[in-house]
């Protein structure tokens, strides 16, 4: 099913529903819910995820986990979607955040068969068994962990998103203290009890956000480490490959390779 509204089909008797939607680049889908659970897989292009938990971007080889009703707003970056939508009683994951999940090739190719599946398939037939054995691949899938949690307090919460939108490795503690006007030391124990994370971590998770963006718009690996205050290319691949487990080149060639390969119809 290609562009097809979720309403329009949400209240068909089957656990899995899959649907393929285009978007123009820049789009904005403001904060929404849905009754069902949502695996939400960028076939071509970038997703960043918000919710009042916190913000995502979804690179071109990994999925959104979104749990039944959460709120949640998705901004595409030249983005062709295929998304699962299930049944709360045969979601695959627990817990109530979203979550990064790395695809592996054979979950992208369910991803991509599923959506050519008709809403009411039969569930006993192939068409059920694609479907469930993408939820088994959901279920096993590898969390990604680029998370960068926002804070509750309100002045915290603005840096926060503001850092998120011009981010930079040489940031410190102390220049957010003075800004909050607290003392270093407090501000360090401030910001952990508020995101959970020490500030030179949730730092380095930001980075990692606005690199995996601009990556996937093209950028090369030098601007984009310099832009982020790295000494060196070779420095922020080094970071790079250690976080997320394979390097930044490879972005642009999984943009290239979503986009040449995507089936007709």
């Amino acid at each position: 099913m290609r562009n097809v509204p979720l309403d329009s089909v949400d209240a068909i008797e089957r656990d899995v529903l899959a649907i393929g939607t285009d978007y123009a680049p820049g789009t904005l889908l403001e904060m929404h819910h849905h009754r069902r659970a949502q695996f939400l897989y960028g076939a071509t292009g970038l997703m960043e995820v918000g919710t009042d938990d916190g913000a995502w971007v979804v690179p071109p080889h990994c999925g959104v986990w979104i749990p039944a009703n959460k709120p949640h707003r998705v901004r595409m970056v030249g983005v062709s979607t295929r998304s699962l939508y299930i049944e709360p009683s045969a979601a695959p994951r627990e817990g109530s955040r979203c979550e990064v999940l790395l695809v592996s090739p054979l979950l992208r190719q369910l991803l991509l068969e599923a959506t050519q599946v008709q809403a009411l398939y039969g569930e006993h037939d192939r068409d059920g068994l694609v479907m469930r054995l993408a939820l088994a691949e959901i279920a096993r899938a590898a969390t990604l962990p680029i998370f960068a949690p926002l804070p509750k307090d309100r002045m915290l919460h603005r840096l926060c998103v503001e850092f998120l939108y011009a981010p930079s490795i040489r940031a410190t503690a102390g220049d957010w203290a003075v800004q909050l006007h607290r003392s270093e030391r407090t501000f360090t124990r401030f910001f952990r009890a508020e995101t959970g994370m020490p500030f030179g971590e949730w730092r380095q998770h930001a980075c990692l956000i606005s690199a995996l963006s601009r990556l996937a718009e093209g950028q090369p690996v030098t601007a984009v480490a310099l832009e982020l205050g790295y000494d060196s290319p070779g420095a922020f691949s080094t970071m790079f490959r250690r976080r997320l487990g394979f390097s930044p080149s490879s972005i642009s060639h999984s943009m290239m390779g979503d986009s040449t390969s995507e089936p007709a119809g």
